[in-house]
């Protein structure tokens, strides 16, 4: 099923074109990538999903029918920009952030209790929020942000400001809110993380989509046929004219070569062509990361 879907979703800001006809298909139970440079139009599009803008043309889908006002009571929503206020104590505007979305006082509080307490931040319901770390703040936002049970969660650069100890702890909440049945619309530039949790993913650039799909396709698609074969020898003998080397590491022992493969034939019969003149320790085809394919699509 598809959760989310925007179809030619046009948004213009006086003389900047933000979206530009851009339409995107989120599944149900997923982990979605939404990708792009800065001032690519993910947050405008963001916020366009979360109804804190309109779009000038085009149309937002929920649950296949028109998103609706009270749809917004079922997404959680992390922005980049975190918006706390300092002089407030914890407990107290996490309770009437989680009224905003529907919650009473009893159950916000009840709640949250225990998702601060899973959090170790007990301690600090009573503090003011410009008495904890960044990474305390970090983690009272997201708190707030799942509190109220939505079937659809927006992290926009949710990582940013924690330790990497955090960072796998938040990844790990994650993953577990993906397991109990939601929905996630995941914004970041760090692609190894892309690569750990997105199921799939889009790319905007210039106010357009101009790559989407399952993570696994989209990085098999832009193979360049290059593997990595370890040898006991430190020559590789009889080259068949199906490839080519382009890089050598000699070793006492064994070498390590770069060959790009030059013909279409499968990997079997690769490896068949290079095996009876060879000893062959390991034969390994290098797939691209996001990282390499993101600054690829990007720069194209």
């Amino acid at each position: 099923m598809i959760f989310v879907e925007t179809k030619e979703v046009v948004k213009q800001y006086t003389a900047h074109l933000a979206l530009d006809k851009v339409s995107i298909q989120i599944p149900e139970n997923k982990i979605f990538g939404l990708l792009g440079p800065n001032g690519a139009g993910k947050t405008t599009l963001i916020r366009i999903i979360n109804r804190i803008t309109a779009p000038d043309s085009g149309e937002v889908l929920f649950k296949n029918r028109p998103l609706q006002e009270n749809d917004i009571y079922h997404i959680g929503y992390l922005p980049e920009e975190r918006g706390l206020y300092k002089k407030m104590k914890v407990g107290e505007q996490a309770i009437y952030l989680a009224q905003l979305k529907g919650l009473s006082s009893g159950e916000a509080e009840k709640r949250l209790k225990v998702w601060f307490k899973k959090f170790d931040i007990l301690d600090w319901w009573n503090k003011k929020l410009e008495e904890l770390s960044k990474g305390m703040q970090q983690k009272v936002q997201f708190i707030i942000t799942v509190v109220h049970d939505p079937d659809l969660l927006i992290f926009d650069e949710p990582f940013s400001g924690f330790d990497p100890l955090n960072t796998e702890l938040l990844k790990n909440e994650i993953l577990e809110l993906k397991e109990k049945g939601k929905t996630v619309i995941f914004s970041t530039h760090n692609m190894a993380s892309v690569e750990e949790l997105c199921d799939e993913i889009a790319l905007i650039n210039h106010s357009k989509v101009v790559l989407s799909g399952d993570v696994r396709e989209v990085r098999s698609r832009y193979k360049n046929h290059i593997f990595k074969l370890q040898t006991t020898g430190d020559a590789l003998n009889d080259i068949p004219p199906i490839c080519e080397v382009i890089e050598t590491q000699k070793g006492d022992h064994a070498s390590i070569f770069r060959i790009k493969k030059l013909q279409p034939v499968t990997n079997s019969e690769f490896l068949a062509a290079l095996l009876p003149n060879n000893e062959i320790v390991s034969f390994e085809e290098e797939i691209p990361s996001m990282n390499d394919i993101f600054i690829q699509a990007v720069t194209e």
